[in-house]
């Protein structure tokens, strides 16, 4: 395991990783990608220790992969199921964090519908002097942390398996197509790819496109956004409102699921005009980089955003291997929020 001097308490937003963090993120996880390859796949890392998944909102993998990071780890796993729980009769999202607590867990990870729950969480374990850490696992629109860390380290062990880091992606180009309104994903990913030096473009219909970056001029093809919203100057920003201009010599492609869920709005005429704009096929992918991949945070609207082939296609599309880092990279997480507690 690589030594690390971690002082992060809680694992909430990528806004203020610096790259320091993200490359001791991605060395650890790739330590965990060898052990995860071995016959015997479970280390005592954090043996004795509880971590609480308080799972609000609907999950396959995140909330899988979580607790599949933990076990491996050693650790003991408590699963909370809104459904069946308390805050049906009346208990406060609070209240039921206090109960993980003083059943001994050592940290929670929180998946909510509504932005800031877990921002609220951490700040009601810090007023309690607790020394529970809080890992956000996608709240609202906010961010979803733990799957941009789980794209970045899949994108750069494919490019250096052995020795994934930062400045392998400086100057790539990497586009996101889709849903970035609704989309945590897109957020916490805008921050991480931007921290490594390579082009962002974002990329789908005026009105998925976060008001944030659209108020900056009624039609953006291919120019920087000068009024950047993120801080360093160093991180390099586009919008396109047409998909073919950003797909021009693109080293990866990041399709979006359409968050219908969270949709209030009618913002699309129809799910086939969507593809038929914005759809990633073999024909659009022939407009980027011959080696480009293809990255798909999950669950897929099959032939929506990604023809069904070109989703199976091993040529192009890393969409398996994302969900395989996801337990690399999640077991990463965990062991460094709890490593100082062992």
């Amino acid at each position: 395991m690589p030594t690390t001097n971690w002082t992060r308490h809680h694992i909430l937003s990528l806004a203020d990783f610096t790259p320091d963090e993200y490359d001791t993120v991605l060395q650890t996880a790739a330590s965990f990608q060898e052990v995860l390859s071995r016959r015997t796949k479970k280390v005592p890392t954090l043996q004795g220790q509880v971590v609480a998944n308080l799972f609000f909102e609907s999950s396959t993998r995140t909330r899988s992969s979580f607790e599949l990071a933990a076990k491996r780890l050693s650790a003991d796993t408590l699963n909370f199921a809104a459904a069946t729980s308390s805050l049906t009769k009346g208990e406060t999202i609070l209240d039921t964090a206090k109960t993980y607590l003083a059943m001994g867990a050592d940290m929670m990870v929180i998946r909510h519908r509504e932005a800031g729950v877990p921002q609220a969480i951490a700040l009601e374990m810090d007023r309690l002097r607790s020394r529970v850490g809080v890992l956000n696992a996608g709240d609202g629109q906010h961010e979803h942390p733990s799957q941009a860390l789980l794209d970045l380290f899949t994108i750069c062990t494919l490019l250096d398996p052995g020795h994934p880091r930062l400045e392998l992606l400086k100057d790539k180009k990497i586009v996101i197509v889709g849903d970035i309104l609704h989309s945590r994903v897109a957020r916490s990913n805008i921050w991480s790819l931007t921290a490594t030096g390579a082009e962002v473009h974002l990329a789908g219909p005026p009105t998925l496109l976060p008001q944030l970056f659209a108020a900056y001029g009624s039609e953006i093809h291919g120019e920087e956004i000068s009024q950047s919203p993120i801080p360093n100057p160093q991180r390099k920003l586009f919008l396109h409102w047409d998909l073919e201009p950003a797909l021009q010599n693109a080293d990866f492609v990041m399709t979006l699921r359409l968050q219908k869920e969270r949709m209030t709005q009618h913002l699309l005429p129809s799910l086939r005009e969507y593809h038929q704009r914005y759809g990633i096929t073999r024909d659009r992918l022939k407009l980027c980089k011959q080696n480009v991949k293809v990255l798909h945070p999950g669950p897929v609207n099959r032939g929506v955003e990604i023809s069904s082939d070109l989703m199976d296609d091993p040529q192009f599309s890393l969409i398996s291997q994302q969900v395989t880092s996801g337990v690399a990279v999640r077991m990463a997480l965990l062991y460094l929020m709890g490593s100082g507690k062992s």
